[in-house]
């Protein structure tokens, strides 16, 4: 259902292939050679028979907009297909850690990190400053003429 209840939202699958073949202004052979192929995979009545959404027919849209005037062969339409599910994946997953991150920062308050005396990272409560390191250590840099 869509988000606000009135009908279909992009997801649900409920044209035919006839119809979605029409809205995406192609041959219904070619929708079926598409899902042949991987490229377009509507979903399936118990009947068998092939049931698009509106973001099928979006996607047919784009498989020939590549096709015809970008020139791309159909394996390098699968391919870039097979990327852009797998960077949609990945963006899904930034935004789960980025939940948990979030999340796990509320609950135990902000973590702060500074560089301690010895070098080594030091975790810091909010306000706190790290100590002062003063060292009586002096260090002489000289340069050679052969480094010039």
């Amino acid at each position: 259902m869509s988000v606000h209840g009135l009908g279909p939202d992009d997801e649900t699958p409920v044209f035919v292939i006839s119809v979605a073949a029409q809205l995406a202004g192609m041959h219904a052979q070619t929708l079926r050679q598409y899902d042949r192929l991987g490229l377009v995979t509507p979903s399936r009545t118990q009947g068998g028979g092939r049931r698009y959404s509106a973001r099928d027919v979006a996607r047919l849209r784009e498989v020939q907009r590549l096709s015809q005037e970008e020139g791309v062969s159909l394996a390098g339409i699968h391919r870039i297909l097979a990327l852009e599910n797998q960077v949609d994946a990945l963006r899904g997953r930034v935004e789960e850690l980025s939940a948990a991150l979030m999340a796990a920062q509320m609950s135990s308050g902000s973590r702060i990190f500074a560089v301690g005396p010895a070098g080594d990272a030091v975790m810091m409560r909010p306000g706190q400053r790290p100590r002062q390191h003063t060292s009586q250590a002096l260090v002489r840099w000289s340069r050679s003429i052969l480094d010039v």
